[in-house]
C-alpha cells in the first residue's frame, strides 16, 4: 500500500488547529443516503446510514468516534470518497448517537464490539459474496481493532483501517484532563452529560440528575455512568477490558493504523511499537496531524484531507486486486518536516 507522506502547510501545523479546523471550516453539498434501523438481539437498535451504489459492489463499514455521527465532517468526507469510487459504505451509529435515544438504559462504550459483530454477521447473511472492509475513527477505531483481535481468523473483512485510536483508555482519560486546558474533555463531557439528562430525565439513572454536573472528568463519568451501565466493576476494570492495544498481536487480516505524534487527545507513547504489531499490520505515524485532522493545503481556500487518500489507497489495494496488500510492519514511517 503506497500513500504520500502527510505534509501540512506551515500555517496549519499546530495540533489544535489540525484537530478543530475540519469541524469549523469543512462543508458538504446535500447528499442522498438510505437510513435503516437494525434491530439487535437484546431488543435495542442501532441506526445505519447507507450510501448509494450497486448491490454487488464492495462495501465499507464505517465507525465514528466518541459522540460522533453522520454530521461529523470526517464521516461525511469518507462516505463521499467511498461513493465516488463506485463502492458502497454503511455508517453504523453507536447506540444513541443517531439523534434518537436507544431503548435500553445501557448505551455504547469504547470496547463494545457486539453490535459491530452483529452488523457484520447480518451483512454476511444478506450478501454472502460481497467484499467487506471496515474503517474506524478514534473510539470507533478502538472498537474495530478490539473486534479484530477477538475474532482473529473468523473475521470476514478483507482489510481494516483505524485512525487516531485511543489504544489505552486510562492514559487518554488522564491526558485529556490537561490537554488545551481541559477543553476537549469539557467539550465531549458536555455532550455526554446532556445526553445522560435526556435519557434519564425521570431521574432513574445510576447518577442523580442533581449530581451530573459534578462529573467533570472522564474518569468520574466512566466510573459513575459507563462502568455500572455496562457491567464493569469500576472505571479501571472498564478501561483495562476495553482498551484495544492488548488485542493488536492477535489481528489476522491486513490492517492499517494511522496516528499523529502531536495528537492532542493522547500522549505519544500510546502509539504501538513495531514489535507489538503482527506482520499483517502496517502503521503510518506522522509528525503532525492532530486528532482525526490531517489537513493539507497549498492555498487557504483549497483544503485536502489526507486521511481519505490513505483510506482510498488501502481499499484500492484490496478491492482492485485478488491479492491482499503486502505486509509492511517495518514500513512504519514518520513523515519528515516540510521545509518552511
Amino acid at each position: 500500500m503506497n500513500s504520500p507522506a502527510f505534509q501540512p502547510p506551515w500555517w496549519l501545523r499546530n495540533a489544535h488547529l489540525q484537530t478543530i479546523w475540519p469541524t469549523l471550516a469543512r462543508r458538504f453539498p446535500q447528499a442522498c443516503y438510505v437510513n435503516e434501523r437494525l434491530e439487535l438481539p437484546d431488543q435495542d437498535f442501532v441506526d445505519l446510514v447507507w450510501t448509494q451504489g450497486k448491490p454487488d459492489s464492495p462495501l465499507v463499514i464505517v465507525l465514528h468516534g466518541l459522540e460522533g455521527s453522520l454530521h461529523s465532517p470526517y464521516i461525511r468526507g469518507v462516505l463521499a470518497m467511498i461513493e465516488q469510487q463506485g463502492w458502497r459504505a454503511v455508517l453504523m451509529h453507536f447506540r444513541g448517537c443517531s439523534g434518537e435515544l436507544n431503548r435500553l438504559a445501557r448505551g455504547y462504550h469504547s470496547g463494545d464490539t457486539a453490535d459491530l459483530a452483529f452488523l457484520i454477521n447480518t451483512i454476511r447473511q444478506r450478501e454472502p459474496n460481497t467484499e467487506l472492509a471496515a474503517i474506524g475513527y478514534s473510539m470507533g477505531g478502538n472498537v474495530l481493532l478490539k473486534y479484530l483481535g477477538e475474532q482473529q481468523e473468523q473475521v470476514c473483512l478483507r482489510t481494516a483501517v483505524a485512525m487516531s485510536v485511543p489504544y489505552e483508555l486510562d492514559k487518554i482519560a488522564r491526558h485529556l484532563e490537561h490537554s488545551l486546558g481541559g477543553f476537549y474533555q469539557w467539550w465531549l463531557l458536555r455532550s455526554l452529560r446532556a445526553n445522560y439528562r435526556r435519557k434519564f430525565r425521570a431521574d432513574n439513572g445510576p447518577v442523580p440528575l442533581s449530581e451530573v454536573k459534578q462529573l467533570t472528568t472522564f474518569r468520574l463519568f466512566d466510573h459513575r455512568v459507563t462502568a455500572p451501565l455496562h457491567g464493569f466493576d469500576s472505571v479501571d476494570d472498564y478501561y483495562q477490558q476495553a482498551s484495544s492495544r492488548q488485542y493488536l498481536p492477535y489481528i489476522k487480516i491486513p490492517c492499517l493504523l494511522v496516528h499523529a505524534l502531536d495528537d492532542p487527545f493522547m500522549p505519544a507513547d500510546i502509539i504501538p511499537t513495531a514489535t507489538e504489531l503482527p506482520a499483517n499490520v502496517q502503521q503510518i505515524t506522522t509528525r503532525y496531524g492532530g486528532h482525526v485532522g490531517f489537513v493539507e493545503s497549498t492555498e487557504p481556500w483549497r483544503m485536502h484531507y489526507w486521511l481519505e487518500s490513505v483510506v482510498l489507497a488501502q481499499l484500492r489495494a484490496v478491492f482492485t486486486s485478488t491479492a491482499m496488500p503486502e505486509a509492511a510492519t517495518d514500513w512504519t514511517q514518520v513523515a519528515p518536516e516540510s521545509p518552511v
